[in-house]
């Protein structure tokens, strides 16, 4: 039986200095499927959409071409609105080759504690799928796990954190992008990032 490989995570967390919420997905989908070389990259992913809709009221917002986001809008947008990106799988292995989370073994999970440390304006969490849930419930204190468009509070590192659990942005979650946006909006109010 042929071995599968552990694949390391190809881009590590994005932390912009003043991030006040930390995005966290599973892992990033193979690299042949990427249109630019930053988080949600799949071109059949809708967070980029979702947030053109809420922020700019332009679905196509981040796109750079019809098949491609611009990694610079993206970075620029984040940057400018505090956001940071991460994922709660640090090493993965591919029990097939393709994007889905329910193929994904997590090798080694993020740190918390050592991510949240260096964003010390961080106040909010938001898992975008339930992967990524499930894998971070494992590393925190104990909580209520979120519904969908719901939140918890934990503490950790001596601070109070929300954690909000978003629906999928995946295409594999077959909801239409506006409605996937009105649950990220409320998110974003609440924090006061809109």
């Amino acid at each position: 039986m042929t071995q599968l490989p552990v694949e390391p995570h190809p881009l590590g967390f994005f932390l912009p200095d003043n991030t006040r919420l930390l995005m966290l997905g599973s892992f990033p989908p193979p690299q042949a499927r990427w249109s630019m070389n930053f988080y949600y990259p799949n071109i059949q992913n809708d967070m980029w959409r979702i947030l053109g809709l809420i922020f700019y009221n332009d679905k196509h917002f981040f796109l750079k071409e019809p098949k491609a986001f611009s990694e610079e809008k993206a970075k620029a947008f984040c940057l400018e609105k505090g956001i940071g990106f991460g994922d709660t799988a640090l090493e993965v292995i591919r029990l097939k080759n393709n994007a889905s989370d329910n193929f994904l073994q997590v090798v080694t999970p993020m740190n918390p504690s050592e991510i949240l440390a260096r964003v010390p304006q961080c106040e909010a969490l938001v898992v975008t799928g339930q992967k990524a849930l499930d894998t971070l419930q494992l590393l925190l204190p104990p909580l209520d796990p979120p519904k969908t468009g719901g939140s918890s509070r934990f503490m950790l590192l001596d601070r109070v954190f929300t954690l909000y659990r978003m629906p999928s942005s995946s295409r594999a979650y077959p909801r239409p992008v506006e409605e996937k946006a009105a649950f990220y909006r409320r998110m974003f109010e609440e924090l006061s990032i809109i």
